[in-house]
């Protein structure tokens, strides 16, 4: 099932969009005191006095905190650029958010311009919003159900390598000096470019061709594209028997998705389980992980290459998720990577608060960072991604992803704002929060979360039938409606499906 096409276009479409998501986490700590450096020298040159301490580092906060901000407007501007451009090609264009970040922020300091920086960051923060709604959204509607999930799980692998990535060329022998750390920011500009020149080769998705764009020929063509076989009439009748229910139904607006009965379930357990993987606080492991290790004893110069063991470990961790994804299913990953990570939790607490007493105990601290990152890259890292291709139809799709992407930045800056302050007022004891978010989402998936493995997507609207308490054939009715046509109607309008003047006996 893996034909050439789709390994290349899930790979590249990865490489150009949650590649630099992840690069973009990592990519400002190392630099951050050459940064800081340029801020004073900057601000001392424009008004002859050096900022004060609490300017800088409101300026630094800004500087790392709007790159949310930015990835809120992207999931938010993001429904109505796949809808008009496909998705294939809003990864395409989505480049120039890219390309003029890096321009940015790579001539910031030779423009002696901190704004510049900030600006890029923001602008970053618009491609990675968009890139994680329509990147997710490609792979799931070119991929055959039996890969489904592994192919999903390409955006957290890629998001991964990008943080590990940026932990490489952070190091001092790379661009970690002060005369280099803007090569940092400029090395966004290849996995564009790379992109930027692969994926106009590719196919559109052909359920995007077929659905929305009711053009059958091309739909066929990318059909035999990406499964690497010419016979594709069985995938074609798939997708069409999903538009006998909604080919004469309009792409879904958020509030229109948020009052349908027939997904209400399935749009709360988004919002659950992107809400949960931004709070469920990696974001304080990466805060402490210094502290631990130089708590273990080790030297600070040495740190920033141990901290390379995290991204590594980020790496495999998703790598074998992905390859056990269509064994185990979602669900058993999902609840089992909360699971594990409540206990890593509840472990680092007491080997934190202890951590003086036994001389042992720091490297027990070092273990449970190396093993919560871990159990969420199984599980939690990618997976919500997977689910919010899964469990919509074309039309909702787009706005679902906008919701789940408004979740997923909102929560993200409510931890950057918030994390500190919890820090601050309960110690070690801060991870003991995440724990409990961590089993608020667990038992929440076990009672609710279906498996989707292996399963089409009116099979998976089937299994939340009876939860949304509607019948399969009333979800046909909660699709809008008023805008649909009677059922004579619609076997007419599908029946008489025409492509370029060419009506498509066999698929009929």
């Amino acid at each position: 099932n893996w034909s050439g096409s789709l390994i290349i276009a899930s790979l590249t479409g990865a490489f150009g969009s949650s590649f630099l998501y992840g690069y973009n986490l990592s990519v400002v700590n190392a630099p951050a005191v050459h940064i800081k450096k340029f801020y004073n020298e900057t601000w001392e040159r424009r008004y002859g006095f050096l900022m004060d301490e609490s300017t800088l580092t409101l300026l630094w906060s800004i500087t790392v905190s709007v790159f949310a901000i930015g990835g809120l407007v992207g999931a938010i501007i993001v429904t109505p650029i796949v809808k008009f451009f496909g998705r294939k090609c809003t990864l395409v264009l989505n480049n120039v958010f890219a390309v003029t970040a890096a321009l940015l922020m790579s001539l910031s300091l030779l423009a002696g311009s901190f704004e510049m920086l900030i600006l890029g960051r923001i602008i970053m923060g618009v491609d990675a919003g968009i890139s994680l709604s329509a990147l997710p959204m490609y792979l799931s509607e070119i991929s055959p159900k039996e890969i489904r999930g592994s192919l999903g799980q390409v955006t957290a692998i890629f998001i991964c390598i990008g943080v590990f990535t940026g932990q490489v060329l952070g190091l001092p022998e790379i661009f970690g000096q002060e005369s280099r750390w803007p090569y940092l920011f400029g090395a966004i500009i290849v996995p564009s470019l790379i992109q930027a020149v692969v994926l106009p080769f590719l196919p559109e998705s052909p359920r995007y061709l077929l659905l929305e764009k009711h053009n059958t020929s091309k739909a066929e063509k990318a059909f035999q594209t990406f499964l690497g076989k010419d016979d594709v009439s069985h995938e074609v009748e798939e997708v069409l028997a999903e538009s006998r229910i909604q080919r004469n139904t309009k792409l879904v607006s958020i509030l229109q998705l948020l009052r349908t009965r027939a997904v209400r379930w399935q749009v709360i357990t988004v919002i659950v389980t992107m809400g949960c993987y931004q709070l469920c606080g990696l974001n304080a492991i990466w805060y402490y992980t210094n502290n631990i290790f130089s708590e273990a004893g080790i030297s600070h110069e040495t740190i920033p290459y141990v901290t390379l063991s995290t991204g590594a470990v980020e790496t495999v961790a998703a790598v074998f998720s992905g390859l056990v994804i269509e064994r185990l299913g979602r669900r058993p990953l999902l609840i089992g990577g909360f699971g594990l990570m409540i206990v890593f939790f509840a472990v680092l607490t007491v080997s934190l608060t202890l951590q003086k007493t036994v001389y042992w105990l720091p490297y027990l601290s070092i273990f449970c960072i190396l093993a919560i990152i871990a159990s969420f890259c199984i599980g939690p890292g990618g997976i919500p991604f997977v689910l919010t291709g899964e469990f919509f139809q074309q039309s909702q799709r787009p706005a679902a992803f906008m919701i789940a992407g408004t979740v997923n930045w909102l929560s993200n800056f409510a931890v950057g704002l918030l994390f500190p302050f919890i820090q601050s007022g309960l110690q070690t004891y801060c991870f003991l929060v995440f724990a409990a978010i961590c089993f608020a989402g667990a038992a929440y998936l076990f009672f609710v979360l279906p498996e989707t493995k292996n399963k089409t997507f009116n099979e998976i609207s089937q299994a939340f039938a009876k939860r949304n308490k509607v019948s399969l054939e009333m979800q046909e009715i909660n699709h809008y409606p008023g805008e649909r046509k009677s059922s004579a109607e619609q076997e007419s309008d599908f029946t008489s499906s025409v492509d370029n003047g060419e009506t498509k006996k066999g698929i009929v």
